[in-house]
């Protein structure tokens, strides 16, 4: 429990590191009539996701976090590396200088994994897709960048509400009588601007804010511009910001040598603490 709180005193900073990217964001300023129900909402973008592809794209973003015992925050430039096959493989490769692999994240059809590789953090954490609930307890989750890039599946009516906000068509998802999931849609082009995703008590879990979307395919589009914040109450708030370079995003052939190496559980070798993640709790492993 000891290296535990330690521990977590330096996730909220290192995470809040890469909202230190330049990220625009850019507010609507034009307001256009929204769908007339959550049927067509829906509709509307299944029909965008019916042409997604495997995916590749750089980007580059700063990887900032505190060392114990120095005032000012430690600096490093990550250049960014990511493959998508969906709909649920997903790989992501930050490298500093000197330090390949500083950050990874990664998913499959069963697992997903984090890694940070400064020696100061030096920490991986894995989990079971079946033994998560919701969003809770992973410092990034996978799926919500899934999500992000358009690649999560749209699914049927039940369950869904449809309300407007200004330029915004926001859909809701309830479980239980609970909103677990908030999308709102840019009404002008129909794509997502932000989604926020919510535990079974209503409390907000994460959200990302998406902009600036490249056509990959026709009907496909990939926001170039990301920005992922989680909400615990185990590590505070912390968040993932990622610029693509928009000539960068294009679709990828993927063939299975290279599947096997990008979307294959790693082996945790290395790191000085690793943690498995069971229903949003972490349980230290030995190595």
């Amino acid at each position: 429990m000891k290296m535990l709180r330690k521990l977590i005193t330096y996730i909220p900073v290192v995470m809040l590191i890469f909202a230190g990217c330049e990220s625009h964001f850019r507010q609507p300023a034009k307001i256009c009539p929204g769908k007339d129900s959550v049927a067509d909402a829906l509709a509307a973008l299944q029909l965008q996701s019916q042409n997604i592809m495997p995916i590749r794209a750089n980007g580059q973003c700063r990887f900032e976090y505190y060392v114990e015992g120095k005032e000012k925050p430690q600096q490093e430039n990550l250049n960014v590396k990511l493959w998508v096959n969906p709909p649920v493989e997903l790989y992501m490769q930050g490298d500093k200088a000197l330090v390949p692999k500083a950050v990874v994240l990664g998913s499959n059809g069963k697992e997903f994994w984090l890694s940070l590789r400064p020696k100061e953090i030096s920490t991986h954490w894995w989990g079971n897709w079946s033994e998560q609930d919701l969003s809770e307890g992973l410092i990034i989750n996978p799926r919500t960048l899934l999500e992000s890039l358009g690649i999560g599946e749209v699914e049927t009516q039940r369950g869904w509400s449809l309300s407007n906000e200004g330029p915004y068509d926001v859909i809701s998802k309830r479980q239980q009588n609970v909103v677990v999931k908030k999308i709102y849609i840019y009404s002008c082009d129909y794509r997502a601007r932000k989604i926020e995703f919510f535990n079974r008590d209503g409390e907000a879990v994460a959200d990302a804010e998406l902009d600036k979307y490249k056509e990959v395919s026709d009907g496909f589009f990939v926001p170039s511009l990301i920005k992922v914040t989680t909400y615990s109450r185990e590590t505070g708030e912390f968040s993932l910001s990622i610029t693509l370079d928009l000539n960068s995003i294009k679709p990828a052939k993927i063939k299975e040598p290279q599947r096997n190496l990008l979307f294959k559980l790693p082996q945790p070798r290395g790191f000085s603490n690793v943690y498995r993640i069971v229903n949003g709790k972490w349980f230290k492993q030995d190595q």
